[in-house]
């Protein structure tokens, strides 16, 4: 290469100049290129984040102003509706009281006592669904259990409850915590009014993400009656609404119902 001319040497010396400028040039471009395009996807992706917080904080507003809603129609049937029945109570209790010599207006007083208890009782239930800080397992629990001892209490039906939940608790929505209390209303009246039992057993388990309910009795059993007599045709219903599972188990005596929820 010493031996060629000068001006060969200069024009070749240029060109490699010039391919590591051009080099140059493309590595910057491209470099320059793909920052470019991370700013674009990060800003890109911080846009999406914002618009889905935006979400998340509407449907936040929502489930506060569902909840604020809820707490107003039960402080308000809370006051107006039992301060009515409650009143209602009373009025016929002091006629009941005047008129206690006339035998048939004493059997509509005691209807109507009754038909005052049972709304109360009702409002009670609707009160006890519309406060969200029931939507728990154990509260569900407690509601249920506190409900049997008080519908067995006055009969000669002898109630026994076993726990056997952790002592984790875990969410579970209003509208599936009513459907289960339903289910277990209508089992225990249908106990009552049909199965001659004299004793009642509650079970609770929590089996990983399940929970089981468990319902025996010493009676009579279903005696040949269809699943979908008695209420079990809604029974079905609203555990699938629940997204759970109801079952009638053989037993050599009385009824054993079995009911399963995920949560």
């Amino acid at each position: 290469m010493n031996k060629l001319p000068f001006e060969i040497k200069l024009t070749y010396i240029i060109a490699v100049m010039i391919m590591i400028v051009f080099v140059g040039f493309i590595v910057l471009l491209v470099y320059f290129y793909n920052r470019k395009q991370f700013h674009f996807l990060k800003e890109k992706q911080l846009k999406q984040a914002e618009h889905q917080n935006e979400i998340l904080q509407k449907e936040l507003e929502r489930q506060q102003s569902i909840q604020l809603e809820r707490e107003r129609i039960s402080h308000d049937m809370h006051d107006d509706l039992g301060a009515g029945i409650s009143a209602l109570k009373l009025q016929t209790e002091f006629l009941k009281e005047k008129l206690k010599h006339d035998k048939n207006l004493q059997k509509d007083l005691d209807d109507l006592l009754k038909t005052s208890a049972d709304m109360n009782l009702s409002m009670r239930e609707m009160l006890w669904n519309l406060n969200k800080t029931n939507d728990t397992l154990q509260r569900l629990v407690q509601y249920i259990s506190s409900y049997a001892e008080n519908f067995f209490s006055k009969t000669r039906i002898k109630l026994f409850i076993e726990n056997n939940l952790s002592s984790i608790d875990v969410p579970i929505p209003s509208q599936i915590r009513w459907h289960i209390f339903l289910c277990i209303k209508e089992s225990l009246n249908n106990i009552y009014k049909h199965s001659k039992a004299s004793s009642v057993t509650l079970k609770f388990e929590q089996m990983d993400k399940q929970f089981i309910l468990e319902i025996k009795d010493d009676g009579i059993g279903l005696q040949n009656t269809q699943n979908s007599g008695n209420g079990f045709k809604n029974i079905i219903h609203r555990m699938e609404e629940s997204c759970g599972k109801f079952e009638i188990l053989p037993s050599e005596k009385g009824l054993h119902l079995k009911f399963y929820l995920q949560i």
